[in-house]
This record gives structure tokens, sequence and C-alpha cells, in this order.
């Protein structure tokens, strides 16, 4: 039987795969980068270290971990974390290509190294974001949405104001599936396309 249960350190290697395979707008990403690692190193994995109280998987009937929900309660709060000890601990491990035309590695990289608190203007009235992602295997089983409903019942008891997260525009699929949980489009910008949910 396939189970949502919270994440352990465990399944740390899990979230790197599994943010890798899904990382091309929900395909597989996998080669793209010089180290497929800094996917996860960006989008999941410092979650799960900062807010393992945030996070859950999906466990196959076989034991395999083969998706994730996890998240922040407080964007400026990770955000500062992120900048001032995540990834000065990750940085030296994903060198800038040094091509005249930045790589999309290079983009991701320096998306990095912007991040800071006050970066998301939707983070006072949505504080919390998430990122959730599921392998090819468990999608249209309705576990997305149960990993959702699990972290907003949890946001929710937390008295959290709301939710924003961001997509890629091309994944419209993903725009529909946050629709259809009550979310509601934000001001977005050309790269990026915003939602939001309000808790109280």
């Amino acid at each position: 039987m396939t189970t949502i249960r919270p994440y352990r350190d465990a399944d740390r290697d899990a979230l790197y795969d599994i943010c890798v395979k899904t990382a091309d707008a929900g395909g597989d990403a996998t080669g793209i980068f010089t180290d497929d690692r800094l996917w996860g190193d960006v989008f999941a994995v410092p979650y799960a270290v900062r807010h393992p109280d945030l996070a859950w998987v999906v466990e196959s009937p076989d034991g395999r971990t083969v998706g994730y929900i996890v998240a922040t309660d407080d964007t400026d709060a990770f955000e500062r974390w992120f900048r001032d000890e995540w990834w000065p601990s990750k940085q030296s491990a994903y060198p800038l290509s040094g091509s005249a035309v930045p790589t999309r590695q290079d983009g991701i990289i320096g998306y990095a190294g912007r991040r800071a608190p006050g970066g998301e203007k939707h983070a006072a009235e949505y504080p919390a974001h998430l990122h959730i992602d599921l392998l090819p295997e468990t999608q249209g089983q309705g576990l997305g949405r149960r990993l959702i409903e699990t972290l907003f019942a949890e946001l929710g008891r937390r008295g959290v104001r709301g939710l924003h997260l961001g997509m890629n525009p091309t994944n419209t699929g993903a725009g529909v599936f946050y629709e259809r949980l009550g979310m509601h489009r934000l001001q977005s910008g050309p790269d990026t396309t915003m939602y939001g949910v309000r808790f109280v």
C-alpha cells in the first residue's frame, strides 16, 4: 500500500533523486547540469533540513520514497538561513561555467546566490511556501492532493496566514492542479507563475 509519512533523514538521497527526475518543468532533468544534485540543493533538501516538521514523503509498497512535499512557514526567515548558512556550505561544489553566454546551470547558481529575505514580494501576505514533486509512477492517484492537504492542515494549525508558490509557466498541468486545490493566481513575472492561498 502506498503511504504518506513524515520525512526522515534516510530519505535525503531520495529527495535529490526525485527532484532531478521532475525538475525540467515536471520532466527528467538528469544530465542537464554537471552535477544533478544542484537541483536538490536549491529546491528540496534545504527545506527538509531546516523544517523536517514540514516535510512528508510518499512511500511505495516496496519501501521506496517516490514523492515528497517540503515547505517553510516563514519565507523570509528561511531565505535568511539559506543565504547565511545553507548556500555557503554548498556553493563551492557548483562553480560558474565562465562561459561568455551563461548556461542554464549558471542561472540556477546565480538564483541561489541571490536568494535573501525580502526577495519575494508575496511573502508578507502569504508567508509560507512549498515544493512538491512526485515521480511519474505515482501521479494521477491523488497523492499530490493528499500531500498538500497534509501540509495545509499543519500550516493552518500553526496559524500561518497563507502560502505562495512559484512554478514554471510551461508546466500547465501543475497550474490546473493548484487551482483545483483552491489556490489563485498572484501577480507574476514572465519566468514564473505565482499562486497563493490564505488560511486565516
